[in-house]
């Protein structure tokens, strides 16, 4: 089915710009087609929504709160198969893809509170017989541009809290993971249509980087926040910078778990392994590195092997299997390539990569988690893939020494450290 790829909430453009397949990586079938926004399009779209704005900053913010509160409620009722498109079309397990959608619900339950906690300082003036006080007025039309990994929670993060704030939004979803998208519209389109929400509170314009570009480079977009790669995010901060607006930025990741000598091994393969292969590696928090100790690194090193034997590869929607597909080809061809650089630096192949091939693993992006033992200072090491390779180091002596390791690569986001000592 061809689906358009512009509207402002109610409204659906008729657009005629590349039609855009999306391609599930579960089985490599075709789940729609949708026709992408043209500049017409996303000049439409920011338009309507700079005219909501001047009406939905006009409601009272417990008012906005409600509406909120119902679109969560409206996500309680489509969980499951709202889960499981998420799931059929990036290609995380289904319980991550029911996670995700708790994610959404979770994050209007507190814009909720957060509607009736916009508060403001009072403060005294020198002036006898007056006082000051500050109050928060909204931004305006909030750009929003998010990843594949996470196709609808990071819209919501960002549109849920916008709304009760009295910001428009017009978001542009990965072009990987469309369908998610207009599923978001129309369940919004549902809450807001009961409470007579002005056409253009929620925008959505579906394309590729351009459309990004543009919304980057638009002074009527005040605030930009943008998910993806550190290279997408040093383009968006530099052209939102250049106009001297607002980003929020949210990129990638080169994580590190480090593993004291005291580590409780039943808590730390665990751990690990779904830090490294939960969503296939395909997540900006996803776990790169194992920082180990010298003195546990031979008995934690034979743990992860083995439990890495364990793993079931297979199609996501099958809650018996642990990890899914990569997202696309292109992600699976970046996976070999980062295992040969591994391999070309030095590294020392412990669980063995590769795609999978045969019944089930028809799209060819079915690939296996693998294990290597590297230096921190590989130059493959030392940035992120999006993939389940999961690199594993030793340290020594104090445990300062691996949080030098950990600190020791250009992309930080999240870290952890395992032990049974707190001193």
């Amino acid at each position: 089915e061809n689906n358009n790829g512009a509207s402002t909430g109610g409204h659906w453009f008729n657009t005629r710009g590349e039609s855009i397949a999306s391609v599930s990586p579960v089985d490599g079938g075709v789940i729609a087609k949708v026709n992408a926004a043209t500049e017409a399009d996303y000049e439409a779209v920011v338009l309507k929504a700079q005219e909501a704005f001047k009406a939905w900053r006009q409601w009272t913010a417990p008012a906005r709160g409600e509406v909120v509160r119902q679109l969560a409620t409206k996500l309680r009722e489509y969980k499951e198969p709202l889960g499981k498109l998420v799931s059929y079309e990036m290609g995380k397990s289904y319980q991550e893809g029911l996670g995700e959608v708790q994610e959404m619900i979770d994050i209007c339950d507190f814009a909720v509170g957060l509607s009736r906690q916009l508060h403001g300082l009072t403060m005294h003036s020198e002036r006898p017989g007056h006082r000051m006080y500050e109050q928060y007025h909204p931004l305006g039309v909030v750009g929003i541009i998010s990843a594949f990994n996470f196709p609808v929670a990071v819209w919501n993060w960002n549109t849920a809290l916008a709304w009760v704030c009295g910001d428009t939004c017009v978001w542009k979803p990965s072009e990987k993971a469309p369908i998610t998208a207009i599923a978001c519209q129309q369940i919004t389109k549902e809450v807001f249509d009961a409470n007579n929400v002005p056409e253009g509170v929620s925008g959505l314009v579906i394309g590729g980087a351009d459309l990004g570009i543009a919304m980057s480079n638009d002074k009527r977009i005040p605030l930009i926040s943008a998910t993806g790669s550190t290279r997408m995010g040093k383009a968006v901060g530099a052209a939102v910078g250049a106009r001297l607006g607002k980003s929020l930025l949210e990129l990638g990741g080169n994580n590190a778990i480090i593993i004291a000598p005291s580590a409780d091994l039943k808590m730390v393969v665990p751990g690990a392994v779904f830090g490294a292969v939960g969503t296939c590696g395909q997540r900006c928090t996803s776990t790169r590195r194992l920082i180990i100790h010298e003195d546990i690194y031979d008995k934690v090193k034979e743990a992860l092997v083995s439990a890495y034997a364990q793993i079931k590869i297979g199609n996501p929607l099958d809650e018996s299997n642990h990890v899914g597909p990569l997202t696309d080809t292109d992600a699976v061809q970046m996976y070999l390539d980062a295992l040969e650089k591994a391999k070309a630096e030095g590294g020392n192949i412990l669980v063995e990569g590769g795609v999978l091939q045969g019944e089930g693993y028809e799209s060819g992006c079915y690939v296996k988690p693998a294990i290597v033992e590297a230096e921190n200072h590989f130059e493959i090491v030392q940035h992120e893939t999006f993939a389940p390779i999961l690199y594993i180091m030793k340290y020594s002596g104090d445990v300062t020494n691996a949080v030098e390791m950990q600190n020791a690569v250009p992309q930080g986001l999240s870290s952890a450290i395992m032990t049974n000592s707190l001193k």
